[in-house]
């Protein structure tokens, strides 16, 4: 009976993890990964500039940063079927009416809804997701194959997107994606997902211990008033800052250094964007599995070291070429620290009592990050060149990887304690 029993767990488990990476393969995938591509030809098709026209992606993070902390609340009010089915009709439905927009303010307005349906589906839904259906040991893992689900939908998206742009333009592509993007999501929403029913639902790893702790217990962990009175609740939103200030400049920049100071060839510098999509895969995959056997201490100074080293490849390949091929490698394999960094640390450090409203503030300090590191790199590029421009990324880097690795021992051993005085208080 206990077999049949686990068998089960596993099973439904399982299956969410397969739901959300369905949610991000195309969901996610069409309102995020394939958008870039339609720059040129909507400024080409209505006469924006392409600084207004850009100016989508930074509206839309703000409106996303902004309305996370509400969606984390939602979720632990209404039903996650009912949210995650507004956020793919948002999503979707959104991506949809960018084909009837021809005005600036159209396509501002459009984003903002656009984002904030991505969010509920993805950067707070999934990992809210994952940590309601897996254990502390397990959930690095699943949470890795949840996120890959990006990767593996982005690799077909963008040879179908250029396609249909091609052959249809930027309208009609807009409403093929926006449909295909409803048609997976609505299905997906309705009869795939859920929450567990109770505690006995919770994946367990096999070697994990049955009783429960503070931080697999859905009632157990910091409130939300709690963890802001925390010195280390701050100290890993000014690492997430920064972690979205060096991602954003490494995300965004390298094309044209690499093509336009470096000298580097067309052809191959979209090869290194290519190296960088395939580790990327990886680096979501091997990553939650990197969180779940070392811990998050380890796990930080892992990606610290393979986002410092990409980064002074990426210095440095002005004099060796090769090594920006080392650098797309490390880059994609330091994705991990992003991708599921936050959602990771988040339910480590203050458990699933509060998790959505938590992990909703913090998603705040590094979309910030992210929306300001690509101009602050731009600048510092315009005043004292890519080489200082770069070195300052690279203490970016160091900044936040040592202010979420402090977090985290400190996290530690306040839960610690506070385990302890659980315990005593239950004898």
């Amino acid at each position: 009976m206990s077999n049949t029993i686990n068998k089960k767990k596993f099973s439904t488990g399982w299956l969410i993890v397969v739901a959300c990476m369905l949610i991000q393969a195309i969901p996610f995938g069409v309102a995020s990964n394939i958008q870039p591509q339609f720059v040129s030809y909507v400024v080409e098709e209505n006469g924006f500039t392409l600084a207004g026209f850009s100016l989508i992606f930074t509206l839309g993070t703000f409106v996303s940063a902004i309305a996370s902390p509400f969606i984390g609340t939602m979720f632990k009010k209404v039903n996650t079927k009912v949210i995650y089915l507004l956020g793919c009709l948002l999503s979707g439905g959104g991506f949809l009416a960018f084909s009837m927009c021809n005005q600036l303010w159209q396509f501002y307005l459009v984003a903002a809804v656009v984002q904030v349906g991505t969010a509920a589906i993805s950067s707070i839904g999934v990992p809210l997701l994952i940590n309601s259906w897996f254990d502390e040991v397990s959930k690095g893992k699943a949470m890795g194959l949840a996120f890959a689900g990006s990767g593996l939908g982005n690799i077909f998206l963008q040879q179908l997107v250029s396609n249909s742009l091609v052959a249809n333009g930027a309208s009609k592509s807009y409403m093929i994606f926006g449909v295909l993007s409803l048609i997976v999501g609505i299905p997906v929403s309705l009869f795939m997902l859920r929450m567990p029913k109770d505690d006995s639902e919770v994946v367990r790893a096999k070697n994990a211990q049955e009783e429960k702790t503070t931080t697999n217990s859905a009632n157990s962990g910091f409130t939300f008033k709690e963890a802001t009175k925390l010195k280390f609740f701050w100290m890993f939103g000014f690492g997430l800052f920064f972690l979205g200030m060096y991602v954003s400049a490494l995300a965004v920049q390298y094309p044209a250094y690499l093509k336009g100071y470096v000298g580097i060839s067309p052809k191959l510098v979209g090869t290194i964007g290519s190296t960088f999509a395939l580790f990327s895969l990886f680096g979501n995959l091997v990553g939650g599995a990197i969180f779940d056997k070392l811990g998050t201490t380890k796990g930080l100074v892992v990606a610290f070291l393979l986002a410092a080293v990409s980064c002074l490849a990426l210095i440095f390949a002005q004099n060796i070429h090769g090594l920006a091929i080392l650098f797309a490698t490390l880059k994609g394999l330091s994705v991990f620290a992003y991708m599921i960094g936050p959602s990771m640390l988040t339910g480590s450090f203050f458990g699933q009592k509060d998790f959505g409203s938590i992990l909703g503030v913090v998603q705040i300090f590094f979309a910030v990050g992210f929306a300001a590191g690509s101009s602050v790199f731009g600048l510092l590029v315009d005043k004292l060149g890519y080489t200082f421009a770069w070195s300052t990324i690279f203490v970016f880097i160091v900044i936040c990887y040592v202010s979420l690795i402090v977090a985290s021992i400190g996290m530690q051993k306040l839960n610690k304690a506070r385990n302890n005085e659980v315990a005593k208080e239950a004898c």
